[in-house]
Protein backbone atom coordinates (compact mmCIF):
# COMPACT_ATOMS: atom_id res chain seq x y z
CA UNK A 1 0.00 0.00 0.00
CA UNK A 2 1.25 3.65 -0.95
CA UNK A 3 -0.49 6.35 1.47
CA UNK A 4 0.14 10.15 -0.26
CA UNK A 5 -1.05 12.98 1.54
CA UNK A 6 -2.46 16.79 -0.22
CA UNK A 7 -3.66 19.38 1.42
CA UNK A 8 -5.90 21.98 -0.76
CA UNK A 9 -7.06 25.12 0.04
CA UNK A 10 -11.03 25.23 -0.18
CA UNK A 11 -12.48 28.89 -0.85
CA UNK A 12 -16.05 29.68 -0.29
CA UNK A 13 -18.23 31.08 -2.73
CA UNK A 14 -20.19 33.21 -0.26
CA UNK A 15 -18.68 33.31 3.40
CA UNK A 16 -20.91 31.02 5.99
CA UNK A 17 -21.56 32.29 9.61
CA UNK A 18 -22.76 30.12 12.31
CA UNK A 19 -23.52 30.34 15.98
CA UNK A 20 -20.13 30.12 16.68
CA UNK A 21 -18.09 31.47 14.27
CA UNK A 22 -17.38 32.69 10.80
CA UNK A 23 -15.54 30.15 7.85
CA UNK A 24 -14.76 32.22 4.19
CA UNK A 25 -12.67 28.41 3.40
CA UNK A 26 -10.24 26.00 4.58
CA UNK A 27 -7.55 23.88 4.30
CA UNK A 28 -8.61 20.10 3.23
CA UNK A 29 -6.20 17.19 3.73
CA UNK A 30 -6.99 14.32 0.81
CA UNK A 31 -5.79 10.98 1.55
CA UNK A 32 -4.67 8.25 -1.08
CA UNK A 33 -4.23 4.69 -0.55
CA UNK A 34 -2.98 2.84 -3.73
CA UNK A 35 -2.29 -1.10 -4.23
CA UNK A 36 -0.54 0.15 -7.30
CA UNK A 37 -3.17 -0.92 -9.21
CA UNK A 38 -6.23 0.83 -8.11
CA UNK A 39 -5.93 4.54 -5.83
CA UNK A 40 -8.57 4.88 -3.16
CA UNK A 41 -9.07 8.89 -2.16
CA UNK A 42 -10.08 10.19 1.04
CA UNK A 43 -10.79 13.58 2.55
CA UNK A 44 -10.49 15.76 5.64
CA UNK A 45 -12.58 18.80 6.16
CA UNK A 46 -12.29 20.78 9.12
CA UNK A 47 -14.87 22.20 11.32
CA UNK A 48 -15.38 26.09 12.07
CA UNK A 49 -12.68 27.18 14.28
CA UNK A 50 -9.99 24.87 12.81
CA UNK A 51 -9.89 26.06 9.51
CA UNK A 52 -6.08 26.79 9.02
CA UNK A 53 -4.73 24.19 11.70
CA UNK A 54 -5.91 20.80 11.63
CA UNK A 55 -4.69 19.10 8.42
CA UNK A 56 -1.14 19.61 8.86
CA UNK A 57 -2.31 17.88 12.60
CA UNK A 58 -4.40 15.15 10.65
CA UNK A 59 -1.23 13.97 8.32
CA UNK A 60 0.76 13.64 11.07
CA UNK A 61 -1.41 11.94 13.34
CA UNK A 62 -2.25 9.46 9.81
CA UNK A 63 1.33 8.51 8.74
CA UNK A 64 1.42 6.27 12.05
CA UNK A 65 -1.53 4.20 10.49
CA UNK A 66 0.25 2.92 6.88
CA UNK A 67 2.38 -0.12 8.77
CA UNK A 68 -1.64 -1.04 9.72
CA UNK A 69 -2.93 -0.47 6.18
CA UNK A 70 0.33 -2.56 4.79
CA UNK A 71 -0.35 -5.18 7.18
CA UNK A 72 -3.63 -5.72 5.04
CA UNK A 73 -6.33 -4.19 8.19
CA UNK A 74 -9.89 -4.34 7.42
CA UNK A 75 -11.83 -0.75 7.94
CA UNK A 76 -13.17 -1.96 10.98
CA UNK A 77 -9.48 -2.80 12.51
CA UNK A 78 -8.52 0.51 11.10
CA UNK A 79 -11.22 2.37 12.80
CA UNK A 80 -10.76 1.00 15.60
CA UNK A 81 -6.70 1.36 15.64
CA UNK A 82 -7.47 5.14 14.70
CA UNK A 83 -9.86 5.54 17.27
CA UNK A 84 -7.94 3.94 20.50
CA UNK A 85 -5.30 6.23 19.26
CA UNK A 86 -7.26 9.10 19.89
CA UNK A 87 -6.98 10.01 16.01
CA UNK A 88 -9.01 13.58 15.30
CA UNK A 89 -12.40 12.04 13.68
CA UNK A 90 -11.70 14.02 10.01
CA UNK A 91 -8.47 13.03 10.25
CA UNK A 92 -9.87 9.41 10.93
CA UNK A 93 -12.46 10.14 7.76
CA UNK A 94 -10.09 10.75 5.71
CA UNK A 95 -8.31 7.38 5.60
CA UNK A 96 -11.20 5.33 6.18
CA UNK A 97 -13.60 6.93 2.99
CA UNK A 98 -9.81 5.99 1.36
CA UNK A 99 -9.52 2.64 2.19
CA UNK A 100 -13.45 2.14 1.49
CA UNK A 101 -12.73 3.68 -2.09
CA UNK A 102 -10.58 0.98 -2.78
CA UNK A 103 -12.28 -1.62 -1.74
CA UNK A 104 -15.04 -0.55 -4.13
CA UNK A 105 -12.71 0.25 -7.06
CA UNK A 106 -10.62 -3.55 -6.42
CA UNK A 107 -13.98 -5.06 -7.10
CA UNK A 108 -15.69 -2.36 -9.55
CA UNK A 109 -18.56 -1.28 -7.74
CA UNK A 110 -20.01 2.14 -6.57
CA UNK A 111 -19.66 1.98 -3.15
CA UNK A 112 -23.45 2.12 -2.21
CA UNK A 113 -23.49 -1.33 -4.05
CA UNK A 114 -20.49 -2.26 -1.72
CA UNK A 115 -22.72 -1.74 1.01
CA UNK A 116 -26.63 -3.31 -0.74
CA UNK A 117 -27.81 0.44 -0.90
CA UNK A 118 -29.98 1.60 -3.92
CA UNK A 119 -29.22 5.56 -4.89
CA UNK A 120 -30.32 7.76 -2.50
CA UNK A 121 -33.78 9.45 -3.15
CA UNK A 122 -34.08 12.35 -0.67
CA UNK A 123 -33.71 15.56 -2.00
CA UNK A 124 -30.41 18.10 -0.23
CA UNK A 125 -31.07 20.48 1.44
CA UNK A 126 -28.87 24.21 0.30
CA UNK A 127 -27.63 26.20 2.91
CA UNK A 128 -27.69 29.88 4.08
CA UNK A 129 -25.78 31.39 7.07
CA UNK A 130 -26.42 34.29 9.65
CA UNK A 131 -26.54 37.22 8.21
CA UNK A 132 -28.99 40.55 7.91
CA UNK A 133 -32.42 39.72 6.55
CA UNK A 134 -31.33 41.22 3.19
CA UNK A 135 -28.47 39.38 2.51
CA UNK A 136 -30.33 36.27 3.66
CA UNK A 137 -32.97 36.92 0.88
CA UNK A 138 -30.43 37.57 -1.77
CA UNK A 139 -28.05 34.29 -1.02
CA UNK A 140 -31.08 31.76 -0.57
CA UNK A 141 -32.57 33.61 -4.23
CA UNK A 142 -29.31 33.06 -5.52
CA UNK A 143 -28.69 29.47 -4.23
CA UNK A 144 -32.34 28.27 -4.71
CA UNK A 145 -32.26 29.65 -8.48
CA UNK A 146 -28.18 28.23 -9.36
CA UNK A 147 -29.61 24.69 -7.63
CA UNK A 148 -33.24 24.03 -8.25
CA UNK A 149 -32.99 22.88 -4.74
CA UNK A 150 -36.30 21.74 -3.17
CA UNK A 151 -34.97 22.37 0.56
CA UNK A 152 -33.37 25.65 2.12
CA UNK A 153 -31.81 25.62 5.60
CA UNK A 154 -31.62 28.27 7.34
CA UNK A 155 -28.47 28.98 10.14
CA UNK A 156 -30.01 30.54 13.31
CA UNK A 157 -28.25 31.08 16.86
CA UNK A 158 -27.93 34.95 16.16
CA UNK A 159 -26.33 36.74 18.87
CA UNK A 160 -28.10 39.55 18.12
CA UNK A 161 -31.04 37.49 19.71
CA UNK A 162 -33.85 35.41 18.58
CA UNK A 163 -35.82 38.61 17.51
CA UNK A 164 -33.03 38.87 14.92
CA UNK A 165 -33.01 35.07 14.11
CA UNK A 166 -36.77 35.16 13.04
CA UNK A 167 -36.23 38.48 10.76
CA UNK A 168 -33.77 36.39 9.14
CA UNK A 169 -35.94 33.40 8.78
CA UNK A 170 -39.07 35.31 7.44
CA UNK A 171 -36.44 37.31 4.66
CA UNK A 172 -35.57 33.58 3.90
CA UNK A 173 -38.99 31.88 3.54
CA UNK A 174 -39.45 34.92 1.07
CA UNK A 175 -36.92 33.06 -1.17
CA UNK A 176 -38.12 29.98 -0.32
CA UNK A 177 -42.13 30.82 -0.86
CA UNK A 178 -40.77 31.63 -4.15
CA UNK A 179 -38.68 28.86 -5.48
CA UNK A 180 -41.27 26.41 -3.84
CA UNK A 181 -38.21 24.92 -1.50
CA UNK A 182 -39.28 23.55 1.82
CA UNK A 183 -37.70 25.01 5.16
CA UNK A 184 -35.41 23.62 7.82
CA UNK A 185 -33.15 25.23 10.48
CA UNK A 186 -29.81 24.82 12.41
CA UNK A 187 -29.35 26.64 15.51
CA UNK A 188 -25.55 25.12 15.94
CA UNK A 189 -26.22 25.21 19.46
CA UNK A 190 -27.11 29.05 19.89
CA UNK A 191 -30.32 29.25 22.32
CA UNK A 192 -30.79 28.86 26.02
CA UNK A 193 -33.93 26.56 26.91
CA UNK A 194 -35.76 29.74 27.38
CA UNK A 195 -35.06 31.10 23.90
CA UNK A 196 -35.30 27.56 22.83
CA UNK A 197 -39.06 26.69 23.33
CA UNK A 198 -39.61 30.25 21.75
CA UNK A 199 -38.36 29.77 18.37
CA UNK A 200 -39.46 26.12 18.31
CA UNK A 201 -43.42 27.36 18.67
CA UNK A 202 -42.67 30.28 16.96
CA UNK A 203 -41.07 28.21 14.05
CA UNK A 204 -43.63 25.43 13.69
CA UNK A 205 -46.39 28.05 13.27
CA UNK A 206 -44.26 29.51 10.20
CA UNK A 207 -44.04 26.39 8.16
CA UNK A 208 -40.26 25.02 9.28
CA UNK A 209 -40.15 21.66 8.80
CA UNK A 210 -37.57 20.60 11.76
CA UNK A 211 -34.64 22.05 13.76
CA UNK A 212 -31.20 21.35 14.47
CA UNK A 213 -29.15 21.48 17.83
CA UNK A 214 -31.38 23.49 19.55
CA UNK A 215 -29.45 24.17 22.89
CA UNK A 216 -25.44 23.89 23.16
CA UNK A 217 -23.38 20.54 23.43
CA UNK A 218 -23.40 19.45 26.96
CA UNK A 219 -26.86 21.09 27.80
CA UNK A 220 -28.25 17.41 26.88
CA UNK A 221 -30.29 17.36 30.08
CA UNK A 222 -32.57 20.25 29.34
CA UNK A 223 -33.76 18.84 26.11
CA UNK A 224 -35.96 16.33 28.80
CA UNK A 225 -38.01 19.84 28.92
CA UNK A 226 -37.70 20.87 25.15
CA UNK A 227 -38.63 17.38 23.19
CA UNK A 228 -41.18 15.65 25.00
CA UNK A 229 -44.14 17.70 22.81
CA UNK A 230 -42.29 20.08 20.58
CA UNK A 231 -44.37 20.55 17.27
CA UNK A 232 -41.35 20.11 15.47
CA UNK A 233 -38.79 17.15 14.78
CA UNK A 234 -35.56 18.17 16.77
CA UNK A 235 -32.20 16.82 15.67
CA UNK A 236 -28.88 16.34 17.40
CA UNK A 237 -25.69 17.64 15.42
CA UNK A 238 -23.22 18.44 17.56
CA UNK A 239 -24.15 16.47 20.18
CA UNK A 240 -24.07 13.66 18.51
CA UNK A 241 -20.55 11.71 17.08
CA UNK A 242 -20.92 8.42 17.30
CA UNK A 243 -23.60 5.24 17.53
CA UNK A 244 -22.81 5.54 21.42
CA UNK A 245 -24.02 8.82 21.66
CA UNK A 246 -27.15 8.36 19.73
CA UNK A 247 -27.72 5.51 22.06
CA UNK A 248 -27.40 7.53 25.44
CA UNK A 249 -29.53 10.34 23.67
CA UNK A 250 -32.43 8.50 21.98
CA UNK A 251 -35.33 10.04 24.48
CA UNK A 252 -34.15 13.44 23.80
CA UNK A 253 -34.53 14.06 20.46
CA UNK A 254 -36.41 12.92 17.29
CA UNK A 255 -33.56 11.83 15.19
CA UNK A 256 -29.27 12.44 14.66
CA UNK A 257 -27.40 14.46 11.97
CA UNK A 258 -24.61 11.98 11.29
CA UNK A 259 -21.72 13.83 9.71
CA UNK A 260 -18.49 11.85 8.39
CA UNK A 261 -16.14 14.11 9.96
CA UNK A 262 -17.70 13.59 13.56
CA UNK A 263 -17.92 9.58 12.88
CA UNK A 264 -14.09 8.83 11.60
CA UNK A 265 -16.01 7.53 8.29
CA UNK A 266 -18.18 5.96 6.61
CA UNK A 267 -17.24 2.64 9.44
CA UNK A 268 -18.81 3.89 12.12
CA UNK A 269 -21.35 5.97 9.89
CA UNK A 270 -22.56 2.69 9.42
CA UNK A 271 -23.21 1.86 12.97
CA UNK A 272 -24.33 4.76 13.71
CA UNK A 273 -27.55 4.77 11.34
CA UNK A 274 -28.62 1.05 12.89
CA UNK A 275 -27.86 2.42 16.39
CA UNK A 276 -30.29 5.22 15.52
CA UNK A 277 -32.79 3.17 13.64
CA UNK A 278 -33.10 0.82 16.24
CA UNK A 279 -34.18 3.54 18.79
CA UNK A 280 -37.02 4.72 16.27
CA UNK A 281 -34.96 7.99 15.61
CA UNK A 282 -35.01 9.69 12.06
CA UNK A 283 -31.63 10.00 10.53
CA UNK A 284 -30.10 13.00 8.63
CA UNK A 285 -26.67 13.24 6.72
CA UNK A 286 -24.99 16.74 6.86
CA UNK A 287 -21.20 17.95 6.00
CA UNK A 288 -18.97 20.66 7.11
CA UNK A 289 -16.54 22.49 4.38
CA UNK A 290 -15.84 19.47 2.12
CA UNK A 291 -15.54 19.14 -1.56
CA UNK A 292 -16.94 16.74 -3.91
CA UNK A 293 -14.76 13.72 -2.41
CA UNK A 294 -16.24 13.74 0.86
CA UNK A 295 -19.86 14.37 -0.57
CA UNK A 296 -19.76 11.58 -3.16
CA UNK A 297 -18.34 9.18 -0.06
CA UNK A 298 -21.95 10.86 2.48
CA UNK A 299 -24.08 10.01 -0.79
CA UNK A 300 -22.89 6.82 -1.53
CA UNK A 301 -24.68 5.35 1.52
CA UNK A 302 -27.64 8.82 1.04
CA UNK A 303 -30.20 5.90 0.78
CA UNK A 304 -30.22 5.37 5.17
CA UNK A 305 -31.49 9.06 5.15
CA UNK A 306 -34.77 10.65 6.19
CA UNK A 307 -33.34 14.11 5.15
CA UNK A 308 -29.92 14.86 3.32
CA UNK A 309 -27.74 17.83 4.01
CA UNK A 310 -25.07 17.54 1.86
CA UNK A 311 -24.32 21.19 -0.34
CA UNK A 312 -21.26 21.97 1.04
CA UNK A 313 -19.28 21.71 -2.33
CA UNK A 314 -22.09 23.82 -4.24
CA UNK A 315 -20.92 27.17 -2.37
CA UNK A 316 -17.27 26.12 -3.48
CA UNK A 317 -15.21 28.35 -5.87
CA UNK A 318 -14.17 26.39 -7.17
CA UNK A 319 -14.48 22.55 -5.98
CA UNK A 320 -11.22 21.05 -6.24
CA UNK A 321 -12.73 17.77 -7.47
CA UNK A 322 -15.21 16.13 -9.25
CA UNK A 323 -17.61 13.83 -9.08
CA UNK A 324 -21.24 14.61 -7.96
CA UNK A 325 -24.76 14.49 -10.22
CA UNK A 326 -27.45 16.81 -9.19
CA UNK A 327 -30.45 15.10 -10.29
CA UNK A 328 -33.90 16.73 -9.44
CA UNK A 329 -32.63 18.25 -6.30
CA UNK A 330 -30.66 15.24 -5.08
CA UNK A 331 -27.24 14.66 -5.06
CA UNK A 332 -25.82 11.48 -6.18
CA UNK A 333 -22.20 9.56 -6.59
CA UNK A 334 -21.20 9.54 -9.95
CA UNK A 335 -21.62 5.70 -10.69
CA UNK A 336 -18.09 4.74 -10.96
CA UNK A 337 -16.41 1.99 -9.29
CA UNK A 338 -16.28 3.21 -5.00
CA UNK A 339 -17.63 6.83 -4.65
CA UNK A 340 -17.05 7.88 -7.54
CA UNK A 341 -14.86 11.02 -6.99
CA UNK A 342 -11.80 12.15 -8.36
CA UNK A 343 -9.25 15.65 -6.84
CA UNK A 344 -8.65 17.51 -9.97
CA UNK A 345 -4.86 17.88 -10.72
CA UNK A 346 -3.45 21.77 -10.41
Amino acid sequence: MIVAFRRVRLNKRHPLMISRGLSIGSWNLFVTVSDGVHTGIGECAPGTGHDDTLAAEAEEQLRAFEPLLQSGASPHELWASMHEAGSDPAAMAALDVAHWDLIGRRAGLPLNQVFGLPWPTAPTSVTVGINPPDVVLDRADEFLARTGARFLKVKLGNPEGHEADQEQFLAAKRAADRHRAGLRTDANGGWSLSVAKKMVAWLAEQGCDSIEQPLPAGAEDELADLVPGSPLPIFLDESVRTSSDAARLADRCHGVNLKLMKTGGLTEALRLVAVARAHGLQTMIGCMGESSVAISAGASIGALFDQIDLDSHLNLSPDPAEGTRWVDGVVLPSGKPGHGAELNER
